[in-house]
């Protein structure tokens, strides 16, 4: 296998500008018309949402999988009219010397009359109607609240009220706490002060890398617009489409985080050509010709990625990956259009400030710009061997636990502290036990038949079965052909037993009773929902991961023409995208950093490794491009490598720094979804950056020398040209 370097067409030259690819036009386009650029992107950004503001967001969550047995569930009451297939919330009352008191029943009945007339309630079932729950000791009793909607429809002001109108008989030791979904919207505080804190990480680092604030704004700023016109965008798709109420956040988290790093790499050529001698025109389309095409492709990587998502069909997971997906789409578009015609405004001071910096660190006998980081990589290649099987090793070890993962999804007991949901969570808990806040709705379909007899036949054989700590009385449709029986697990429902008793259900104890009794039984409610939302996720995962993987490996083979880079890069982002799963778990779900023990958000590793392994591919893209550039200029492996390191391996961390804050920074957030998928990110930016592209790339490299840019002649004539050096 013999490998050579392509011929370079010229020289390098300080004035030389670059022929007038796509990307230069494009450049030059924004520079000669730059204020048109400006206002057209303002007129955008304005009328955008001047439209949203007028037409008010419509997000819902849809967590439905059609063909599950829990939609099976839904569907069965639904269509036989059963109030079970409703939303409700519970009004929980603790009284630590008892609630058999006269009067405090009379003062809770009218209390529960007055909230049945409220908006949004559908009928309420009294705490001391027939047949209700008090617990053993006396304390602690609870009313059910019918719905006449779905809770993620329900107005936060409605189940205020609700819950104002409960609590009006708090006194005398009594409480009054509200449970359910719907209770739970009165806890939640979005992302807090994390946008906020990662923007102005973002900025020092940024002042830090140019040594100017107007320079570090720009990145800012154009990510400020890319987001800012998305989030628009998505309100009026709200609309149209099913889009999680979570989402607007993820695309603050992802957009930030990508728009700053995109801006930042186009940023960093443009002032490496100015410190060159280029002028300002020449500069930028320089910077879009190199830097400005990593973009693009790594902006592809992630949407490819994304759409991956699309293809699952998980509910809402589809509305939150085309809306990530648009928020990058829309920040390549502004890197590539609006961050131009800033550069055009700015050109001559950043020319000023640039040079003149230069210039004092060469009078000061300063190393040339990059003079660590080629040392660093020559350090490297001595031992290549040695410092990729020790981080390999070092990352499969903290990849492991993510094979121990369980998969779920909050419930009030993840709320925080002080919240009535929580309070009311804990209070039924110690109350009724922990399984009376996940209960199964198993589901008795008679056919043409009564389901009375099929019901208490279940309703007998669930007493004796392990796990169940207890039954609810059965509940006919009006028809008579179905009913449901309640079972409360005897475990919490986060819990791996609870999760064991469903399926135990499913396969071993159910179809042995139909075969009795002739009844189709189906197991159904919420928390057999996120069994059911969980083991989809983790069926359809590989499927998912090998349609990522296999399309951007197509994708970089046609850019770098090599068989040996684009399997590399696939085999370290899937490392790195292990490690962060691992860390994850055992943050999240082991509890460490004083986070609470419990399971990882059900789509959370289906999003994580959609996005890292996009966001991978922009260091692998931005670090190769230039290794490329210097083989093809010199034709010596080792060279290029060093050399590639010491032109990015600066930027590389910046950009690494900047993701990791914007990312990190919603570690503050009081929600756990967004703790969760903010420590994820940053987490995995960190291993990628940090020891993927410093150590592994320039030891794996080295190692694979001249045949890492080789390409089989019948591939070379099929596979496409999309190259990232100069034209």
């Amino acid at each position: 296998m013999t490998v050579t370097p392509p011929r370079t067409r010229h020289a390098p030259g300080a004035q030389e500008p670059p022929r007038g690819g796509f990307f230069a036009r494009t450049a030059g386009f924004a520079h000669r018309h730059r204020w048109t650029a400006l206002i057209l992107w303002l007129v955008v950004l304005a009328g955008v949402w001047a439209a949203a503001s007028a037409a008010g967001e419509h997000y819902r969550d849809d967590y439905t999988i059609p063909g599950t047995e829990t939609q099976r569930t839904v569907e069965l009451l639904e269509e036989h009219g059963s109030a079970q297939g409703g939303d409700t919330v519970e009004i929980v009352l603790h009284d630590p010397s008892g609630l058999r008191g006269q009067d405090t029943r009379s003062a809770v009945r009218a209390m529960e009359g007055e909230v049945a007339k409220l908006p949004g309630v559908a009928a309420v079932r009294g705490a001391f109607a027939e047949g209700s729950s008090l617990s053993r000791d006396g304390t602690t009793a609870f009313g059910t609240v019918e719905l006449d909607r779905p809770a993620e429809e329900m107005d936060p002001a409605d189940t205020r009220r609700i819950l104002d109108t409960a609590r009006a008989v708090q006194g005398g030791g009594l409480g009054v706490e509200l449970g359910g979904e719907a209770a739970r919207e009165l806890a939640q505080g979005g992302s807090g002060p994390a946008e906020g804190a990662g923007i102005l990480a973002a900025l020092v680092i940024l002042v830090f890398l140019f040594g100017t604030a107007v320079a570090a704004g720009l990145p800012v700023v154009t990510a400020l617009f890319a987001v800012g016109t998305t989030m628009g965008a998505i309100v009026l798709a709200s609309h149209v489409f099913t889009i999680a109420t979570f989402t607007p956040y993820v695309m603050m988290l992802v957009g930030l985080g990508v728009g700053i790093d995109y801006a930042l790499l186009i940023f960093a050529r443009y002032r490496s050509e100015l410190t060159r001698g280029q002028d300002t025109a020449v500069a930028a389309r320089a910077a879009l010709e190199t830097a400005g095409r990593t973009v693009a492709v790594a902006g592809c990587t992630v949407i490819i990625a994304l759409l991956g998502l699309v293809a699952l069909g998980l509910g809402a997971l589809r509305g939150v990956a085309l809306s990530v997906a648009l928020t990058i789409l829309v920040t390549m578009l502004a890197s590539l259009t609006l961050l131009p015609a800033l550069l055009a405004v700015f050109g001559a001071r950043f020319q000023r400030q640039f040079t003149a910096r230069a210039a004092r660190r060469a009078e000061r006998g300063k190393a040339a710009e990059g003079a660590g980081w080629r040392r660093w990589g020559a350090a490297v290649q001595r031992r290549p061997v040695t410092v990729l099987l020790l981080t390999v090793a070092a990352l499969g070890a903290l990849a492991a636990p993510a094979l121990g993962m369980r998969l779920g999804f909050a419930d009030a007991g993840n709320d925080p502290a002080g919240s009535t949901g929580r309070a009311a969570y804990d209070r039924m808990a110690q109350g009724f036990g922990p399984g009376v806040n996940g209960p199964l709705v198993i589901a008795v379909d008679a056919g043409d038949g009564s389901a009375a007899g099929p019901a208490r036949s279940l309703a007998r054989t669930l007493e004796d079965t392990r796990g169940v700590a207890g039954t609810g009385g059965v509940v006919p449709t009006e028809d008579g052909r179905v009913a449901t029986v309640i079972a409360y697990p005897g475990s919490a429902p986060q819990e791996a037993a609870t999760t064991d008793l469903v399926h135990s259900l499913r396969d071993d104890v159910l179809p042995g009773l139909s075969e009795r009794t002739g009844a189709e039984y189906l197991v159904g409610g919420s928390t057999a929902s996120v069994v059911d939302y969980s083991d989809t996720v983790s069926s359809r995962m590989p499927l998912f991961v090998a349609i990522v993987v296999g399309l951007s490996v197509l994708l970089l083979a046609a850019v770098f023409r090599s068989v040996l880079i684009p399997l590399k890069a696939a085999v370290l982002n899937l490392l790195s995208i292990g490690a962060a799963l691992g860390a994850l778990t055992l943050v999240f779900q082991n509890g460490w950093l004083g986070e609470q023990a419990g399971p990882v958000e059900a789509f959370l590793p289906i999003m994580v490794f959609a996005i890292v392994f996009g966001l991978s591919m922009d260091y692998e893209i931005f670090l190769l491009s230039r290794m490329r550039e210097e083989w093809t200029r010199t034709g010596d492996p080792a060279g290029a490598v060093q050399e590639g390191l010491a032109r990015t391996g600066a930027v590389i961390t910046a950009a690494g720094a900047i993701m990791i804050v914007v990312f990190g920074s919603f570690f503050l957030s009081d929600d756990r979804m967004l703790r969760q998928f903010g420590f994820g990110l940053a987490f995995a930016i960190f291993i990628d950056a940090v020891l993927i592209r410093c150590l592994v790339v320039p030891a794996a490299m080295q190692l694979l020398g001249r045949s890492a840019w080789w390409l089989p002649r019948p591939l070379e004539r099929a596979v496409p040209r999309f190259g990232l050096e100069k034209d």
